[in-house]
């Protein structure tokens, strides 16, 4: 029996890697072969994964002392989609040449993350047909539409100072102008985006549009999505609780295959153990964002003061050292780790609330975990979902404008931990946990995504021009 192998191209940041990597990892127990092509820069670890499961590095062009950044991810993935497209094309045409000695095995399709846009030109070339990986919201990918009407309109770029930043942006309510992707860019950054998105927009991918998201949390705006495209919009997560259970066991267990670019510590699980339901704050910004030293200070001051009990990830590279002060503040009543294992956290009964800074992939797995949030957007998307979070789901505080200082950070935490309106949005997060389960349940979506691969081997393909 043929095999079918799917390559799936994911750009070297956390949170497109790991919506990616889950992605692959599901559809490999639906019987698919997996590639992973992927940068040497951040590259993924391949023992986290079933043995089967090939890693292929290709150039990027990034130095080695590259970091990332909320100013730099931009014009990295500018870089990527400039320095990539002949290893990339190289790389694809090796694993054919292979194949073709190989008649047992034949390459399906290329998904690829919208980030890495360059790559559906290439697999065009070659003939083989392509599916887009959207890892943002659906709300966040139809605002890109509206950039560059904004633009030529002339409200981008668009500032804090500006008089329409708090109205609503026309065809995207709840959305308004401060919470679109560009705010706050600055002229030249907002130039490269809305370049960049319409670059990315003008990209029609064969076979579909996959999204990490669920008809029950986003159904107005897929509904508007699927009006624009003529192709498939496969709206299949959230994708962590579709990916099924490792195989390998790791230290402490692990929910899933992990997909971190990290070391988790797992340590913070048996600290979480003694704690009693619902009252530790889990406060984390992702994997590039960071607060500076004065702010790291002042939230701890927030929160000691604020009695309650915390888990905090404070990345070691975001600072060349935490403070003693800060360290002397947690250890009465919280915990610090550099990183942790975020699904196992959320999922434990001792969390109560999530400080975040509205990633994506963190905001689906707190509502989906039953858990509000402290909507701290730094940057990008994260406006988008916070806005979601808050004003549309009701599961969210929104701390977007919140000064760093110990008063307002003591104020927020004991709103979200011990006010009633922090028991309403938990009664909320609850109740919202347990309509996304019953609607996971439904696979339709996935279903009509392996469908869809399936089929494209049945039909001539004729790609070149679509």
């Amino acid at each position: 029996m043929a095999k079918h192998r799917l390559i799936v191209i994911p750009p070297p940041f956390q949170g497109h890697m790991t919506p990616m990597l889950q992605l692959a990892t599901i559809l490999h127990s639906k019987g698919f072969s997996i590639t992973v092509a992927h940068t040497n820069f951040n590259s993924p670890d391949p023992t986290n994964y079933p043995d089967d499961f090939t890693f292929l590095p290709f150039y990027d062009g990034l130095s080695d002392s590259c970091t990332l950044s909320p100013k730099n991810v931009i014009q990295i993935s500018k870089t990527l989609n400039i320095n990539c497209v002949t290893p990339v094309k190289e790389l694809l045409l090796r694993i054919m040449d292979e194949n073709k000695e190989n008649q047992e095995e034949k390459i399906l399709c290329v998904i690829y993350d919208g980030l890495m846009h360059f790559v559906d030109s290439v697999a065009r070339e070659l003939n083989l047909p392509t599916i887009l990986f959207r890892t943002t919201c659906a709300t966040n990918f139809l605002s890109y539409h509206s950039l560059p009407t904004l633009q030529t309109n002339g409200y981008l770029p668009l500032q804090d100072s500006s008089c329409v930043c708090m109205e609503m942006v026309e065809g995207l309510e709840p959305l308004r102008y401060r919470d679109l992707p560009i705010f706050n860019m600055g002229e030249s950054a907002t130039d490269t985006m809305v370049k960049q998105a319409a670059i990315s927009l003008s990209v029609k991918p064969s076979l579909g549009v996959i999204f990490n998201t669920i008809e029950f949390l986003e159904a107005s705006s897929l509904q508007k999505l699927r009006n624009l495209y003529k192709i498939g919009v496969f709206p299949i997560g959230p994708l962590h609780m579709l990916t099924p259970p490792s195989s390998q066991k790791q230290d402490n267990s692990s929910m899933t295959t992990t997909t971190s670019l990290m070391k988790e510590d797992y340590s913070c699980i048996t600290w979480l153990n003694e704690q009693e339901p619902g009252s530790v704050l889990y406060v984390s910004l992702g994997s590039i964002a960071s607060w500076n030293e004065r702010e790291l200070i002042e939230v701890a001051h927030g929160l000691a003061n604020s009695e309650q009990r915390f888990l905090w990830v404070i990345r070691p590279e975001t600072i060349k050292s935490i403070p003693e002060e800060v360290k002397s503040l947690a250890r009465e009543k919280g915990r610090i780790v550099k990183w942790a294992p975020q699904r196992e956290v959320l999922a434990h009964s001792a969390v109560g609330g999530f400080w975040s800074h509205c990633g994506w992939n963190s905001t689906l797995e707190s509502v989906c975990f039953g858990v509000p949030m402290m909507c701290q957007p730094c940057f990008g998307d994260q406006r988008v979902n916070a806005r979601l979070a808050s004003h549309v789901w009701k599961v969210g505080i929104d701390c977007s404008e919140m000064r760093i200082g110990r008063e307002e950070v003591e104020g927020a935490v004991r709103r979200m931990m011990v006010s009633w309106e922090g028991k309403e949005m938990r009664e909320r997060a609850v109740l919202m946990k347990d309509k996304i389960r019953v609607g996971v349940r439904d696979q339709d979506a996935l279903n009509a995504l392996v469908h869809a691969i399936i089929m494209s081997t049945c039909a001539p393909l004729n790609i070149h021009n679509s």
